[in-house]
């Protein structure tokens, strides 16, 4: 199935499912994807390997976005939010807490009623400078797609070392002031079922999200194309009886299908 890149260091706005009107924030390479994960269902296809990482700089990120807060503001039509994503895992940036400081003091000067949201896949957040930025946002949004390390390895491809109950433990230093996001699907994947919406997945998941108690959760499926072929939207009923089962923690949970 054919996928994108973000070819803009600002992009959009867009209607998102989640958030509202959003405007992007993509602090990677344009011509290609750089991130910790390698997910089956990544609207922006597959990684590739690169010698050479080229980041947006601190300052070209500064500079546009100013200059698109205020192009909407005057038109009237000012962001919902400002949402860090793009081309991969915003958090890898070297200068990524800066950024973050940065956006929050236009946003507070010409934007003010916009929210600042960060899309992460959690795998920087063991990193004292990376939790402390998050922290400082309003929406910290962090994947948990499965309680078990196998699940992980097939449907987000981590590179690296990668272990759920060392993210868990870093979720939980944020004492609740974090979302957790879920991608629910379902299909195959080299020879392998794909399917954390079972009983077995779903049960050892609730269990992270009680022991995390994060302010929200969100949970959602397949929207756009993916690079896998084989792969499979889970039903807005799904996602609502899930969504059921967090709220009995009390926990807020969305759902977009």
């Amino acid at each position: 199935m054919s996928t994108a890149l973000y070819d803009r260091v600002i992009f959009g706005p867009i209607h998102s499912r989640r958030l509202g009107l959003s405007l992007g924030v993509n602090l990677l390479p344009l011509d290609h994807k750089l991130c910790s994960f390698d997910c089956i269902y990544c609207e922006c296809g597959w990684g590739q390997k690169r010698e050479k990482v080229r980041f947006n700089d601190r300052e070209t990120v500064r500079k546009e976005l100013e200059r698109k807060l205020t192009e909407m503001v005057g038109a009237g039509t000012p962001p919902d939010v400002i949402t860090f994503a793009g081309n991969g895992e915003p958090t890898l940036h070297p200068d990524f807490g800066e950024i973050i400081e940065d956006t929050i003091a236009l946003r507070d000067r010409i934007a003010p009623r916009a929210k600042v949201s960060v899309l992460s896949n959690a795998t920087q957040i063991g990193r004292e400078r990376v939790r402390a930025a998050l922290l400082r946002v309003d929406n910290n949004i962090l994947k948990l797609d499965s309680a078990f390390d196998r699940t992980v390895r097939l449907m987000d491809r981590p590179r690296g070392n990668y272990s759920v109950a060392e993210t868990v433990e870093n979720m939980k230093k944020f004492e609740g002031q974090l979302i957790v996001q879920t991608m629910f699907l379902r299909g195959e994947f080299e020879g392998e079922t794909v399917d954390n919406t079972t009983e077995e997945e779903v049960g050892a998941w609730l269990e992270l999200i009680r022991e995390i108690a994060p302010q929200q959760v969100m949970v959602y499926t397949i929207d756009r194309s993916t690079p896998a072929e084989n792969l499979q939207k889970v039903t807005v009923e799904e996602l609502k009886a899930i969504a059921a089962r967090v709220e009995t923690l009390g926990i807020t949970c969305s759902v977009a299908g």
